[in-house]
């Protein structure tokens, strides 16, 4: 597939030559006549190179070499210039322009100038993506049977390019897998766009994924690119996938048939390449019983399924784990005592890694330079004590039967608009009725 090309020339009869010429060549051309367009453009389209003249109508197109590094830093650009404005190509290569050619133009040379100019934005993306991996923290892989699997299954879905579903408790690492994924998979070079779907409901979830064109609603004041956009050729990670509502689900579903979708308010059918990671902490096989998670998406998501084991069940690692963590943190295993590490062991650690890492560096704050961590710097880690069973507490089961009994009186005994009313399907509430032993 052949890249995009933002052309910025205020001549029209120029544009269409170029258009003319490269289209042939299979390039997508996105044209603007002046900075006004280009800016819209840039920030409704994704564009692999730019090809902008100096002298525009509405100012100089120096000034927007800063407008596209701000969109896209490794972005290329490449400037036309008139014979006698050598000077301003010159600023422009030293304001962050690749390469510049004076008019008049040949298409066969600005061709082969494109060719290199976007070989030079590929490796500005992979140098790019190597100094952030060399930023992140690596994934921490122990000596536990478990976690030593997940990372045999974590390697096998870095080589491919199938959808993941990460499952797990809150604080396990789920986030930090997914990107170890991306870093280690084809795609690393490019982006990995990570939305917790937890946070956003309904339209602007939708917003957040597909974008939105200039009057979709009332506050789309212009073109806005979505995160399938800004996923392309890289990776989506969705995080807390369980709590994507039913009618986003849909939407979503389509997306993952065919790699088509279409901003909100648009008619235009857009394409992304995009590889999918998904997480949740919830039980995906029982929201789709309850009816709240739909099982023909399950069946995309959950190609390759890794489960993150919480850290109780992991204790035998606790030691290396610590020390990686003080580590990160920007400080050594051999300040923390055996009397410390004994309060650690054996405390539930309900928050898991990220608990962890807190606790640490809450220590390490109360701690002054050189010093042991004392055990009064973990006086927050109270004793995990299970809450006692109420009086006469109802079960589950019963709350649910109550509730189940009471939606059918006001349904006047319709059992289908009793599980519509539910937001189940009438299988299900026949399954419910029988399970509760409910006679209706």
């Amino acid at each position: 597939m052949k890249s995009s090309v933002l052309l910025i020339e205020d001549n029209a009869s120029t544009r269409f030559g170029f258009v003319r010429y490269f289209s042939k060549d299979g390039y997508e051309i996105h044209e603007a006549a002046n900075l006004a367009e280009a800016t819209a453009i840039l920030a409704a389209r994704r564009c692999d190179i730019i090809v902008l003249d100096i002298n525009l109508p509405d100012g100089n197109g120096i000034d927007f070499i800063h407008t596209a590094r701000t969109q896209d830093p490794c972005i290329p650009i490449i400037i036309i210039t008139g014979e006698g404005d050598i000077p301003l190509a010159v600023e422009a290569m030293q304001r962050g322009a690749d390469n510049f050619m004076t008019k008049p133009v040949d298409n066969a040379a600005l061709a082969v100038f494109m060719s290199k100019t976007l070989e030079i934005g590929i490796l500005k993306k992979q140098q790019s993506a190597r100094k952030q991996l060399e930023k992140r923290n690596v994934f921490f892989v122990g000596s536990n049977k478990i976690i030593q699997e997940v990372h045999t299954l974590a390697l096998a879905a870095a080589a491919s390019d199938i959808p993941v579903l990460i499952t797990g408790e809150t604080g396990t690492g789920k986030g930090m897998l997914a990107r170890w994924i991306h870093q280690h998979s084809s795609r690393a070079s490019n982006e990995c766009v990570e939305l917790n779907c937890s946070g956003l409901r309904g339209e602007m979830l939708s917003r957040e994924i597909f974008g939105n064109v200039k009057g979709a609603f009332t506050s789309a004041d212009q073109d806005r690119k979505g995160l399938l956009d800004a996923a392309d050729r890289g990776t989506l990670f969705l995080d807390e996938i369980g709590d994507m509502s039913i009618d986003v689900q849909a939407q979503f579903l389509k997306v993952l048939e065919d790699k088509s979708y279409r901003r909100l308010g648009d008619i235009k059918l857009l394409r992304s390449n995009f590889r999918l990671i998904c997480a949740t902490h919830h039980d995906i096989d029982s929201l789709v019983e309850l009816g709240q998670f739909r099982r023909d998406l399950v069946f995309r998501i959950n190609m390759m399924k890794l489960h993150l084991p919480p850290l109780r069940e992991c204790m035998d690692d606790l030691p290396a784990l610590t020390s990686y963590l003080l580590r990160s943190l920007g400080s050594t295993s051999d300040i923390l005592s055996d009397e410390c590490m004994k309060m650690l062991r054996v405390y539930p650690w309900p928050g898991n890694i990220r608990e962890l890492r807190s606790v640490l560096e809450r220590a390490l704050l109360l701690t002054p330079p050189g010093a042991i961590i004392r055990q009064s710097a973990f006086s927050n880690l109270a004793p995990h004590r299970p809450p006692k069973p109420a009086q006469n507490q109802r079960t589950v089961q019963e709350v649910e039967g109550e509730h189940i009994r009471a939606v059918l009186d006001q349904a006047g005994g319709n059992i289908e608009k009793a599980a519509k009313s539910l937001n189940i399907s009438r299988a299900t509430l026949y399954r419910r009725l029988k399970k509760n032993n409910t006679i209706y």
